[in-house]
């Protein structure tokens, strides 16, 4: 999409127009008609360069996407095993979290190693950047405590206390203003970056909270539990807005849509269900997998949902018409992490096997085997420009 920039009142403020139908064949002029007629921002001088930025997106879309990844490095990163791995926006560097209560900072192009941040006094499990900005990391630990960092320099800006148990999931919010935690304690809790504050705590879940996910905005979080539920909640209040009841087994994954119209979760029911994100309702069922959901996520345009399965195999469904397009067939082991590249053409698993693999998404053909590990794989993420890949 387009972000507008705009004064209001001495305020600098912004305002997205999400291009989620935009095609290689969209008509360009038309679009842009379109977009001025319903906004208002857009003046008579602004038109050209909107439509400059329109044909931009529009050749990134359309550009053929047969590049083949190469192994670039390999870190010896930590002595013990790793928990997680994720980019910065840019992929210019990528953090580890480890068994050995350090999460390391790492420069992708040259392999070294930037920052290690020490304090925790157990497992560091859930890490993450607060991407798009990229200036400061959360680590959530088994020590039951969550830590925010300087990306740069590597200090500690706070410790978040609170948690009674464990805390296996964390999350920044897309304005970067809080840093929500999910933990074994069946709480998840918004802290406030600025004042290392608590700022609320949901409960509700009666087990374990292992998943949680902003939505796109920023005003709504869910929360996925050992309990066979999702929640909804309102960030600015607190308070649960819906619970999702239907799967029969623990949740392992909930995510938005772009647009956040919709949820997707996933669970050891074998089942991926698909929720109106308005009113609480299930719109879908998903089956086919004959073992444990344990990943599901949706393309950036909310159009797909994939979902990898302990049957190790993965599917993709269409979020229009709830039916399996296709299977990604081939591991020789469970897949415990799915996701797709920022242009919505590939798909990459991570799996027991010890590979991981690339597919094409809508015919489901394996194109790559990323072999190299020597133990199984349980991380794996594109950078935003979809021309790198890392696994864990």
């Amino acid at each position: 999409g387009i972000i507008l920039e705009y004064e209001k009142g001495g305020e600098l403020k912004t305002k997205s127009i999400d291009l989620l139908d935009l095609s290689p064949e969209t008509n360009i002029d038309e679009l842009t008609e379109e977009i001025k007629r319903t906004e208002l921002l857009i003046t008579p001088s602004r038109t050209e360069q909107v439509k400059q930025l329109i044909q931009r997106l529009q050749e990134k879309l359309g550009q053929q996407d047969d590049r083949r990844f190469y192994l670039f490095k390999v870190l010896r990163a930590h002595i013990l095993p790793l928990t997680n791995v994720a980019f910065n926006k840019s992929g210019s560097s990528f953090i580890t979290g480890s068994y050995d209560r350090t999460c390391k900072i790492w420069d992708t192009a040259s392999g070294e190693e930037l920052h290690t941040l020490e304090g925790h006094r157990n497992v560091v499990y859930a890490i993450a950047f607060n991407n798009p900005y990229g200036d400061k990391i959360a680590t959530g630990s088994f020590d039951k405590t969550c830590k925010l960092w300087s990306a740069e320099t590597g200090k500690c800006y706070h410790t978040f206390r609170g948690h009674t148990a464990e805390i296996v999931c964390l999350s920044f919010n897309p304005q970067s203003t809080l840093v929500a935690t999910g933990s074994m304690d069946t709480t998840a809790k918004l802290w406030d970056i600025q004042t290392g504050e608590e700022a609320a705590t949901l409960t509700g879940h009666s087990a374990e909270i292992i998943s949680l996910s902003f939505n796109t905005i920023g005003d709504q979080i869910i929360t996925g539990s050992f309990d066979h539920t999702v929640s909804l909640w309102d960030v600015q209040s607190g308070r649960r807005i819906h619970t999702l009841r239907g799967h029969r087994g623990e949740i392992s994954s909930a995510q938005f849509n772009w647009d956040c119209s919709l949820i997707a979760t996933g669970s050891m029911d074998k089942t991926c269900m698909l929720w109106d994100a308005v009113n609480g309702k299930c719109l879908a069922t998903l089956t086919g997998h004959e073992d444990e959901v344990l990943d599901v996520c949706f393309d950036y345009t909310g159009q797909l949902i994939a979902t990898a399965s302990a049957d190790g195999t993965a599917r993709i469904y269409s979020s229009a018409s709830q039916k399996c397009i296709t299977k990604l067939e081939g591991h020789e082991g469970e897949i415990s992490k799915i996701c797709f590249n920022p242009q919505g053409s590939r798909v990459l698993t991570g799996s027991a096997d010890k590979t991981s693999r690339l597919w094409d998404a809508s015919t489901g053909q394996c194109l790559q085997v990323l072999e190299g590990h020597t133990d199984e794989i349980f991380s794996c993420a594109f950078n935003y420009e979809g021309d790198t890949i890392i696994t864990g």
